[in-house]
């Protein structure tokens, strides 16, 4: 098996077990409908192409080498999370009719809505240092030796790219995934409350995994 095959395979494994971002696309599927876990698994995948081109061109080398850089991306990141959650949390304690409104401005795909949605996913996927770590620990182990720097890059961009349509492919059914449960889990407003707890609670939680 050659190294590219290898890496498509070690790739598919480590996509299909459960993780952030697949609580992440569902969380959001399941709570803003189809179109909004589509938008947030392409805002997660373009923060994984971010994090190739950080691989590949070295900053991921100065950002694990400097305790300072790391730490404000790590505390960026877990920032970012917890204002995710507390804002989930924060849309319960508005009354009645806002709520309502608020609910049909949430039905409504209009384009501010999905670009937020994707700026939070492209922003929960670059801001975790785990991220940063992980593509710099895992392309190297499939880069030939004795390759010039030039052909070094090119092939971590080769194998960004494989890596990146699998990832994408599992987010979008993720995606699906969620919105197929959103019939159940929502309809009524005792559940969608509830469902915004759970939402912000795994938020939050998310949060607190950065420290893990």
């Amino acid at each position: 098996m050659n190294s590219l095959a290898a890496f498509a395979l070690a790739t598919l494994v480590l996509v299909a077990v459960p993780g952030p971002n697949l609580i992440y696309i569902i969380t959001r599927s399941v709570q803003d409908g189809r179109r909004a876990g589509v938008v947030s698994a392409l805002g997660v995948e373009t923060g994984t192409l971010l994090h190739v081109f950080v691989a590949v061109c070295g900053l991921a080398v100065f950002i694990t080498d400097h305790p300072l850089a790391f730490a404000v991306l790590r505390y960026t990141g877990a920032g970012y999370l917890a204002y995710l959650g507390l804002r989930a949390l924060l849309l319960l304690r508005r009354p009645p009719s806002s709520a309502v409104e608020a609910d049909d401005a949430e039905d409504r795909p209009d384009r501010r809505r999905l670009l937020r949605l994707y700026r939070d996913a492209v922003l929960v996927n670059v801001l975790n240092p785990k991220v940063v770590l992980f593509f710099l620990a895992f392309l190297p182990q499939f880069v030939p030796t004795g390759l010039t720097s030039a052909q070094t890059r090119t092939r971590m961009l080769v194998l960004g790219a494989v890596f990146l349509a699998i990832a994408l492919a599992f987010d979008l059914c993720y995606a699906l995934v969620g919105a197929a449960l959103a019939g159940r889990l929502r309809g009524t407003p005792r559940r969608d409350r509830r469902l915004s707890y759970v939402t912000g609670g795994i938020h939050l939680g998310l949060a607190a995994l950065v420290f893990i």
